[in-house]
Parts: structure tokens; C-alpha cells; sequence
């Protein structure tokens, strides 16, 4: 008998995302469950046969060779001979191992198989603040936070030593409890242990029968050359202890950076904004310009207008990624003196005088604009 095309066996379109792949692969799987159909021949092909659509359709190069030369380009034979088999490849998809039986994963909570599950520890959150020039260099921080620890009283079993915790007689010490539907058993968390599969009869009484104190902890952390405000170190492993023997969690750093009496930055930019006096605007000058890295020699070009923009290229933020480095950015204002001196009056005066038997062009041409506005008003 001829094998069915791989998509029309899950149902999806040919250019369908690895999602959608995933998402129809499990609900057929569900549907063809053996433990749904049992003694059902025609539903234990329809599962083997969706496994084997998935196995190669979720692998990106077993698609494209399919894609370009259909079953031909696979190999001959699926690699699944019982339901054993792909519970024991796909188990993890559906958020657990693989196993016998009724299956691990989704399948177990779906009918029945698993028990209680050990829990990943909570993460926690750690708050830095640093100076601009930290942030552009790097910089090591000694961080003070809580979390959680497994109580050294009762080793974090929250039993008082020389007790033990006793299985829940509601769950059976499982953690989960069956509940039906339909052809299905739904598995829920115990409201009895609340998913631990045991109650704790004499609590420690250093921890109340909790399993975990709270702790003031110093830890060194190593922060990049270039993090900007709002962004984040993770420290793998570094967060509190789980209460069932999972992993730990981890602790995240959120990163703050304080305003800069000189430097705005956006993004690996930094501006600056200059002040400047007339003169050196109109004669030009070599002027020293802060950065991070201390002060820089710069020429203003004679005729420097209020606003205009100079860069200093690799004078500003380095890139947290490892990319180049970004630019200073000079903005130039004119300043003019609320205060002169009886010498400078006069020179300015001369100056005006000139400047009204010389009209310069970008002032020339205003006037020839406010000219041609108010005689057109007239009419």
C-alpha cells in the first residue's frame, strides 16, 4: 500500500511553520492514543503513521530532502515499531520523558502514567545602578539580595529531624489525582499535598515546614562594556533552591543607568550639545570637546551655524554584542553674552554697521521673502 503524503497525514499545508507541525502532530496523537483505542488495529497504524509524519516534517533537513524528492529520499521503513518507541523519541515534546506503559510526557497526565514531578526553582531579581562611564567600560558589582535556601535544620524535607513526612492517602503519594473524561483521565495536582505527594506531619521549626529559609546573599557579578538601561544579566543557576530536588532557578540583574550631566545616549551614540560664542562660530577655532575617555581636541570650521552636528567617530557607546563602537555627536549652540563690557559694545556696534551695508545671503534673502509677503498682503 502506498505511503500518504507526509502533510496530508497531519493535516497542515505545505509551507506550515514548526509550530503549527507540532500542534497537529499532537492532536492526532491524542485521538489515535492506543490507550484510547484499545484492541483497535486501524487507530495503532494512524499513530505510528502521524509519529512518522512528525519525525521527518520537524526535522528541518529530513523536510527539505522530502520536500524535494517525497518518500523516495527517505529511508525505507519508519523507525517505530510499537507506541513504546515513540513515546520514548517524542516524550519530551509534550513536557516530559518518554517511558512504557501509558506513556510519559502529555501522554501521562492524559492517561495516567507519571507521578508527582520534582519543580525548577523560582528566579529572583537583583537591581544594579551604574554610572554612564561603568556602563561603557564594564564593570564588576557586589550585589545584595534574599532568596530562598533549603534549611539546613531539616536538609529542606521540612519535617523536624527525626520525623518523616507521611504519603498522601488522597493522591496515594503521586501528586496527581485522576479525574475522567469522557474516554479520557485527566490528571490534576492534589489538593490535599498540593503536587508533593506527602504531608508533612511534625513541621521544622525552623523553617515551619516549609523546606526553605530566606537569606541575605552577596554575589560578585561581571557586567558587559555597553549595557544600556533597562536590560538584563542572567546568572545561571544563582536563583532559589527548589522544594521538590529540581534545578535551581536563576537570578536575573536588571540593569539601571543614571542620567549624565554632559552625554545623552541613544543607542551606541552619545550627543552632546556644545556651547559655543559668536566669534569662535564665525572665525572658527580648535576647541576641547569632553568624552568618556577625557577631554578631545576638535575644530569649529569658520561659519558654524547654531544646531549643526559634528561627529567624533568611536567616541561613544561600545556595543554589548561585540559590534563597533558608536560615535560622539557634537551639536553646536551659540551662546550669547547677557553681559558685555563698554570695549565689546563698541565693537559690536561697528560691527552692526557693517553688517547693514553688507547684508549677509541667508539674511539677504529672508528680507526679500518678508519684502514679497507684506506687499502681497496689501493687494
Amino acid at each position: 500500500m502506498a505511503k500518504r503524503d507526509y502533510y496530508e497525514v497531519l493535516g497542515v499545508e505545505r509551507d506550515a511553520a514548526d509550530r503549527e507541525i507540532a500542534k497537529a502532530y499532537r492532536k492526532l496523537a491524542v485521538k489515535f492514543h492506543p490507550d484510547s483505542n484499545p484492541g483497535d488495529e486501524e487507530a495503532s497504524q494512524n499513530f505510528k503513521e502521524a509519529a512518522e509524519a512528525y519525525e521527518v516534517l520537524s526535522d528541518q533537513e529530513k523536510r527539505g530532502r522530502y520536500d524535494r524528492h517525497g518518500h523516495a529520499g527517505m529511508n525505507s521503513g519508519s523507525q517505530f515499531g510499537s507506541a513504546e518507541d515513540i513515546f520514548a523519541a517524542f516524550g519530551e515534546m509534550f513536557g516530559g520523558g518518554g517511558g512504557g506503559g501509558g506513556g510519559g510526557g502529555m501522554f501521562g497526565d492524559l492517561f495516567g502514567g507519571g507521578g508527582s514531578r520534582s519543580r525548577r526553582g523560582n528566579d529572583v531579581r537583583a537591581n544594579v545602578t551604574l554610572a554612564l562611564e561603568e556602563a561603557a567600560k564594564g564593570v564588576n558589582k557586589t550585589l545584595k539580595f534574599k532568596r530562598n535556601h533549603s534549611c539546613d535544620t531539616c536538609d529542606g524535607s521540612g519535617s523536624a529531624p527525626g520525623s518523616q513526612p507521611e504519603h498522601c492517602q488522597q493522591c496515594g503519594g503521586r501528586g496527581q489525582v485522576l479525574q475522567s473524561a469522557g474516554i479520557l483521565r485527566v490528571q490534576t495536582t492534589c489538593p490535599v499535598c498540593r503536587g508533593a505527594g506527602q504531608i508533612i506531619v511534625d513541621p521544622c521549626g525552623n523553617c515551619r515546614g516549609q523546606g526553605q529559609v530566606n537569606k541575605t546573599v552577596e554575589l560578585d557579578v561581571s557586567i558587559p562594556a555597553g549595557v544600556d538601561d533597562g536590560m538584563r544579566v542572567r546568572l545561571s543557576g544563582e536563583g532559589e533552591a527548589s522544594t521538590s530536588g529540581g534545578s535551581p532557578g536563576d537570578c536575573y540583574v536588571f540593569i539601571s543607568v543614571k542620567q549624565h550631566k554632559l552625554f545623552h545616549r541613544d543607542g551606541e551614540n552619545l550627543i552632546l550639545q556644545m556651547p559655543i560664542s559668536y566669534t569662535q562660530a564665525a572665525l572658527g577655532a580648535e576647541i576641547e570637546v569632553p568624552t568618556l575617555n577625557g577631554p578631545d581636541k576638535f575644530k569649529i570650521t569658520p561659519g558654524t551655524q547654531s544646531g549643526e552636528v559634528f561627529k567624533l567617530s568611536g567616541r561613544g557607546m561600545p556595543n554589548p554584542q561585540g559590534g563597533r563602537t558608536g560615535d560622539l555627536l557634537v551639536q553646536t549652540y551659540i551662546e550669547t553674552p547677557k553681559k558685555i563690557s563698554p570695549e565689546q559694545k563698541e565693537l559690536l556696534r561697528k560691527l552692526a554697521q557693517l553688517e547693514e551695508i553688507e547684508v549677509l545671503p541667508e539674511r539677504k534673502n529672508f528680507l526679500q521673502r518678508l519684502t514679497e509677503y507684506f506687499g502681497s498682503t496689501e493687494n
